[in-house]
């Protein structure tokens, strides 16, 4: 798009369509910020398979109450197209962010306007009572204005089906073609207040006990763990102090400093429990008061950071994988002690996350789906398979859900569980970390690691693409010296051996993903982002283990291998 084309596009935006303060924004950036404006109007702020994020302001490629308008008058017509015989309702949730408030109120009135019942929160909530609330309230739809971990200038639109899962094939692709369909003039943004209701306490209390009665298993003593908790100044502080309470966990040390909701984050660089350095604070307090786990969560409580003692007695730090590996094998084994372990139970994982949860399930006897990125998937293979029991799962991105009553990412219940670990754990003199070795000398010890690459502005999504097609159109045939077994390229869902040149097709929806597989069990994922403007290099490896005492060696070795992988595969450039 030119520059006549981008000022044709931003003057759309002084007409008596948008309000007045638009109006105001735009003019300036026409005659004072030519960069600026191209950014903003070089493209339509996309609304994705799972609904949009980005940075907030005026303009199609912004976060604001007009595109938002545009995505709710879409989804409104999807609703009214497919559910013509009965009354239709929505749930609306929202975060701490800067205008989630004034964003959700928006869609609501939107939704109203096209004859919608609208349950909308009375306050911030997490993205997990969300997905519980549509399922309790009977609502065909769900919204939650969240940008989950990133900067303080974004916001987002998450949209749930009727079953509490965020929207999958194939009414994504149909729900982006109603959006698409709708110019802004046609949003309808006058409210009925008669179809709006304000919920709170009710559904809170409901989710809560739901939460607890999913997340506690047997008579054990959880006064005696001490836990530190921060919510990074998001909405877990209206669920995870509430649920452990409720479950008998008295020993909470909450992070005063971030334990106020605000969207400026003012504590941290990125409220992600990913990143080590948003756990710094927690961490201190841990080690000042001798807490036995510490836990963290993002800005909407989806994702769960913990940290545990380790053999010397330092609070370590868990990646995402191996709170799944903890989590995946207490439920099976709280399963198997009540006899209530039955053949038609799963789990269930990702394709980037680590291939341990494969043979931690096998080991059970109990099948693991293994779905595409993102908690979506995994509930579609929930509902999927309707006369199976799903007991837990997750992938590498710190999400875990317990059992279905939530279909999306859970750190409510995941912040209960870990707790509930920790107790059964110390009432056997042991530690998560002890049992988490325990695990690795009985199936090996997998080591993963996350690289992303941030590529913005116009040429951003050109030189993502260019990266991945390098990767697909010139394979490389070794990793560090171990060949490269098969490769999977779900774009194409072709799985090749790269030794015999045999071809087996991939029984998952296409997905612009490459994974290489080599000989010694070395694993390679290449995937663009999804919601920011990212390429993102998963690496998984693996060896044997023994004894806990060589763990910070074997650890160390890993460690090694996997930056070794980074710089042959130029991934650090």
């Amino acid at each position: 798009m030119n520059t006549i084309e981008i000022i044709k596009k931003a003057e759309e935006w002084l007409t008596p369509i948008f309000d007045l303060e638009t109006q105001k924004e735009i003019q300036n950036l026409i005659n004072n910020h030519p960069d600026e404006l191209t950014d903003r109007f070089h493209k339509n702020m996309e609304f994705g398979t799972g609904g949009m994020r980005g940075v907030m302001g005026a303009g199609i490629n912004r976060i604001n109450k007009y595109t938002l308008g545009k995505a709710t008058q879409g989804l409104s017509n999807f609703l009214k197209n497919h559910h013509s015989n009965k009354k239709i309702s929505a749930v609306i949730a929202y975060d701490c962010r800067h205008n989630s408030k004034e964003f959700g109120k928006v869609v609501a009135d939107v939704f109203t306007a096209n004859g919608i019942k609208v349950y909308l929160f009375d306050d911030l909530r997490t993205t997990p009572e969300l997905s519980f609330a549509v399922r309790h309230l009977g609502a065909d739809t769900g919204i939650v204005l969240t940008a989950s971990h990133n900067p303080p200038e974004y916001n987002g639109y998450k949209v749930y089906n009727a079953e509490g899962c965020q929207i999958t094939t194939p009414n994504d692709g149909l729900i982006i073609e109603e959006v698409n369909k709708v110019s802004f003039d046609q949003i309808k943004f006058t409210a009925d207040p008669k179809l709006l209701n304000y919920i709170g306490s009710d559904v809170d209390k409901a989710f809560h006990n739901i939460s607890v009665s999913n997340g506690i298993f047997g008579d054990v003593d959880r006064t005696k763990v001490k836990i530190v908790f921060t919510p990074l100044h998001g909405t877990s502080i209206k669920s995870v102090p509430q649920v452990l309470d409720k479950a008998g966990f008295s020993d909470v040390t909450l992070v005063a400093e971030q334990s106020i909701p605000d969207g400026d984050f003012p504590t941290v660089k990125s409220p992600n429990p990913e990143e080590p350095e948003a756990l710094l604070m927690a961490r201190k307090l841990a080690n000042d008061i001798g807490a036995d786990l510490l836990m963290g969560c993002d800005p909407d409580s989806d994702r769960l950071g913990i940290a545990v003692r380790d053999l010397d007695g330092n609070m370590k730090l868990l990646n995402g994988n191996q709170t799944m590996i903890l989590m995946t094998d207490f439920l099976i084994n709280q399963k198997k002690k009540t006899g209530s372990l039955g053949d038609n139970a799963f789990t269930a994982t990702t394709i980037v996350s680590t291939e341990m949860v494969n043979v931690l399930a096998d080991h059970y006897g109990i099948d693991t789906a293994i779905t595409l990125t993102g908690f979506k998937w995994i509930g579609k293979a929930i509902a999927d398979h309707p006369t199976k029991e799903f007991i837990g799962g997750g992938e590498e991105s710190f999400g875990y859900m317990i059992g279905d009553f939530v279909r999306d990412k859970d750190a409510v219940t995941s912040c209960l569980l870990a707790c509930e670990m920790a107790a059964h754990a110390k009432a056997k003199g042991t530690t998560l970390y002890q049992q988490l070795l325990d695990l690795y000398i009985q199936h090996g010890y997998y080591k993963e690691s996350l690289i992303s690459i941030t590529k913005k502005g116009i040429d951003g999504a050109a030189q993502i693409q260019k990266m991945i097609a390098n990767f697909r159109e010139q394979p490389v045939d070794n990793i560090l010296g171990s060949r490269v077994e098969y490769i999977c390229d779900y774009d194409t869902s072709v799985q090749k051996n790269m030794i015999s040149g045999e071809e087996t097709s991939i029984d998952l929806p296409k997905s612009n993903v490459l994974i290489y597989h080599t000989e010694d069990g070395t694993k390679v994922c290449i995937r663009p982002s999804g919601t920011e403007p990212k390429i993102k290099f998963y690496i998984g490896v693996k060896s044997s283990i023994t004894s806990p005492e060589e763990a910070k060696k074997v650890e160390a070795i890993l460690d090694q291998k996997i930056e070794d992988i980074i710089l042959e595969l130029k991934l650090n450039n």
